[in-house]
C-alpha cells in the first residue's frame, strides 16, 4: 500500500501500488475531470506530481507547495501508475450549480393533490374487553379498505401508540402506510423532486402541504469521474467487475449529500422526507436504481424497463424515511428517458394548443415535436461537444469558463465569475463560432480561412490570432498573459469540427420529427429550449450556426430546468403523475438509426448557414 496526497485539498488516502492517480481520487473522494472515463484521450485530467524519495510524514501534510517543488510535473491522472508515496496537485473546478437551478419556475396550473399525506387520529386504547392487535386498532381507525401491512412501521408500532397516549399521526402514500408518529405532525411532511442530470444532479426539497419549494440544491454528477457521456459510463459498467455498484454508490452519496445540505438549511429532518420522484435519461435512471445498463449502449438499444418504477427508499439507501417511496418516472426509448416526460409534463406538451418543439441540448439531443393530436420524440447523439469534453481548450460552465464571445476589432469575452479564463465552455463555443462566421474568419464549410486573399480582408488584430500549428489551424480567443494556466485559449479547427457534428446531430433529428409530421420549420408555432444550457446560449448564435430550425427568434423561448418541474409536478399532483404516464405511453419515438433521410438531412446540416 503507498500514501497520496491531494492537494490542496489536503486529502490523502492509501491505495494498492500500481493503481493510477485517478484511481486513487477516486477512492479519495476528490473530484477529478475524466470526461474520457480514463482513456487517457481528453486530457482534461492534467496533474501535477511530486514523488520524492524520503518523503515524511509532515511533508505529506504541506498544503503549499509550489510548481518548482513538483519534481515529476504534469500528467495525465487517468494514465500515471503510482508505485511510492506520492503528493498530487490538482485544479477542482468551482463548479457553477446556480446555473441548473436558478431558472426553476413552475408555471403550470395544477391541483395540488400528493399521493402522500397525513392523518391525525386518537385511537381508544386496548382493555380487557377490546383486544384488538395493535396493527388491526390502526387500520380500523383509518377506515380505508386495502391497507397492506408494513413490517417496517408495525415493529415500532406498540411503543409509539402508548408513548403518544394513542394519539397519533399516520402518513400515507394512498393507502398504504409509510410512518406512525407521535402527536400531531400534519404540518410536517415533505418530499424530494431530484433531477439526475449526465453533468450535475439537482434536488428540490418540497413542502408537500403547501406545494412550496424550501430548498434546492446540486452536485456534479460524481459519475463524471468515469466519463462525461453516458455512453462511457455504460462500458465503465459493463466492463469493470464491480463498475455497477461504483456507479450507483456515486449518485446516491451524491444526492444524500444534497439531501443533507437542505435539510440543515430548511431545519428538516431526514425521516420527514416521505417521498421523491426522480427524473433522468435512461442511462442515468438504470444507473440510480442499480439495473444493467449494457444493452442500451448497442443496437437495437434495449432498457431493462421502461415502465415508472417504485422502490422503498431503503432499498436505494437515499437519506430520507427507510419506507418513504422513490417513483422513478418512465423512459420512453433507450435514450428518450425520464428528463424528457419531465420536459413534456412541465411545458403540457399533450394540451397546449399548435405545433410546439422541445429541445434538451447536452452530449444526447433529445427533442419532441407536439401537434395534430401526436407527440413525436427522438434523440441525437450530439457528443460531448457542448460540454466541452472533446474541445481542446473546452470545460464545464464553471467558474473561468468563457461563455460569451464578441468580434469588432479584437476578440472581447464574457468569463463566468468575472475571472481570468480557464477554458471556454458550450454556450461560449457557440458564440465564437458564430462571431467568426459573421467576420469571414470561417468560411461556411467551416474551415478556419487561409488564403493570402482571405487574410488581408481581416483586421489586423483579428489576424494575428490566427495561426498554423502541427495539429492544424487554430484560433486565439485568449493570449497565455490574461489566463489562470499561462497557456494561450484556442479554437481549434477540430474543435470547429467537433461542433458541426454536434449541432449538424441535432438540427438533422429536428428535420425528421418535422418530416414525420409532414410540416416544415415556418409552421412550429414555438421552440422550446430546456435545460441550464438552453437558458445560457445566445439564440441568435445558434441560429447562425444552424443549430436551431430557422425561426425567427421571439419563437424561442428557455424554459429553465423543465425536467426539474416535472419532477416537481409529479411529486405534488397525483393528476400530474398519471399525466407523466400518458406521456410516455403515447409519444412514438423514431428511431433515428432507421430512419433513411437521417444522414441525408445530417450532412446538409453541417454546413453553416450564415454564410450561405
Amino acid at each position: 500500500m503507498i500514501s497520496v496526497t491531494f492537494l490542496p485539498a489536503n486529502k490523502k488516502v492509501l491505495v494498492e501500488a500500481g493503481k493510477t492517480i485517478l484511481q486513487a481520487a477516486i477512492v479519495a473522494g476528490v473530484k477529478v475531470e475524466s470526461a474520457c472515463g480514463g482513456k487517457g484521450t481528453c486530457g482534461k485530467c492534467k496533474a501535477l506530481l511530486f514523488e520524492p524519495s524520503d518523503m515524511t510524514a509532515t511533508k505529506i501534510e504541506t498544503k503549499f507547495l509550489t510548481p518548482s517543488e513538483l519534481s515529476a510535473g504534469w500528467v495525465l491522472a487517468c494514465q500515471r501508475p503510482l508505485f511510492k508515496d506520492t503528493i498530487v496537485t490538482l485544479h477542482e473546478q468551482v463548479d457553477v450549480h446556480q446555473r441548473k437551478t436558478e431558472f426553476h419556475t413552475l408555471k403550470k396550473n395544477f391541483l395540488l393533490a400528493p399521493s402522500v399525506h397525513k392523518v391525525f387520529v386518537i385511537l381508544q386504547p386496548p382493555s380487557i374487553t377490546d383486544q384488538l392487535p395493535d396493527w388491526e386498532r390502526l387500520v380500523a381507525a383509518l377506515d380505508l379498505p386495502n391497507v397492506r401491512f408494513n413490517h417496517a412501521v408495525a415493529v415500532n408500532l406498540p411503543k409509539i401508540l402508548r408513548q403518544a397516549e394513542y394519539r397519533i399521526t399516520v402518513t400515507l402514500d394512498g393507502e398504504d402506510v409509510l410512518a406512525v408518529e407521535a402527536g400531531d405532525t400534519r404540518l410536517r411532511c415533505f418530499g424530494l423532486a431530484i433531477d439526475i442530470g449526465t453533468t450535475t444532479v439537482v434536488a428540490y426539497l418540497i413542502d408537500l402541504g403547501s406545494g412550496l419549494q424550501i430548498g434546492h440544491a446540486a452536485v456534479t454528477n460524481p459519475q463524471n469521474l468515469f466519463g462525461a457521456d453516458v455512453i462511457s459510463r455504460i462500458n465503465f459498467a459493463a466492463i469493470e467487475p464491480d463498475g455497477r455498484r461504483q456507479l450507483q454508490e456515486k449518485v446516491i452519496a451524491g444526492l444524500n449529500g444534497i439531501i443533507d445540505k437542505l435539510c440543515v438549511s430548511a431545519n428538516v429532518h431526514s425521516h420527514e422526507i416521505y417521498q421523491a420522484t426522480v427524473v433522468g435519461n435512461t442511462t442515468m435512471s438504470h444507473l440510480f436504481l442499480g439495473l444493467d445498463p449494457t444493452y442500451l449502449a448497442p443496437a437495437p438499444f434495449i432498457p431493462v424497463v421502461r415502465a415508472s418504477v417504485t422502490l422503498d427508499a431503503s432499498t436505494l439507501g437515499l437519506n430520507m424515511l427507510s419506507t418513504g417511496k422513490v417513483t422513478v418516472l418512465p423512459n420512453i426509448a433507450g435514450y428518450v428517458g425520464s428528463d424528457t416526460v419531465g420536459v413534456a409534463l412541465a411545458a403540457d406538451m399533450l394540451s397546449r394548443p399548435g405545433i410546439l418543439l422541445a429541445i434538451d441540448i447536452g452530449t444526447n439531443g433529445e427533442m419532441i415535436l407536439a401537434g395534430q393530436n401526436k407527440l413525436l420524440t427522438c434523440s441525437t447523439a450530439a457528443g460531448p461537444a457542448f460540454e466541452g469534453a472533446e474541445i481542446k481548450c473546452g470545460m464545464r460552465a464553471a467558474e473561468g469558463a468563457i461563455e460569451g464571445v464578441s468580434l469588432e476589432t479584437d476578440v472581447q469575452l464574457t468569463v463566468i465569475g468575472n475571472v481570468l479564463p480557464r477554458g471556454i465552455c458550450g454556450s461560449g463555443l457557440i458564440d465564437a463560432v458564430a462571431a467568426l462566421l459573421k467576420a469571414h474568419v470561417i468560411d461556411s464549410s467551416g474551415r478556419l480561412v487561409y488564403k493570402p486573399e482571405q487574410l488581408a480582408n481581416l483586421p489586423e488584430q483579428i489576424r494575428s490570432r490566427l495561426r498554423q500549428k502541427e495539429h492544424g489551424r487554430e484560433f486565439v480567443l485568449a493570449w497565455g498573459r490574461s489566463t489562470v494556466s499561462g497557456e494561450d485559449i484556442v479554437l481549434t479547427q477540430k474543435d470547429i469540427r467537433e461542433l458541426q457534428l454536434a449541432k449538424g446531430a441535432i438540427l438533422a433529428g429536428v428535420k425528421i420529427l418535422l418530416h414525420e409530421m409532414n410540416i416544415s420549420s415556418d409552421e412550429i408555432d414555438q421552440v422550446l429550449l430546456a435545460g441550464a444550457f438552453g437558458n445560457y446560449i445566445n439564440k441568435a448564435s445558434a441560429l447562425d450556426i444552424g443549430l436551431l430550425p430557422q425561426v425567427s427568434p421571439e419563437r424561442i423561448q428557455a424554459i429553465g430546468n423543465a425536467a426539474g418541474d416535472g419532477a416537481i409536478l409529479a411529486l405534488l399532483s397525483v393528476q400530474e403523475r398519471e399525466q407523466a404516464l400518458n406521456i410516455a405511453q403515447q409519444a412514438t419515438h423514431i428511431e433515428l438509426s432507421n430512419s433513411q433521410n437521417f444522414q441525408e438531412e445530417f450532412v446538409n446540416a453541417l454546413v453553416f448557414p450564415n454564410n450561405k
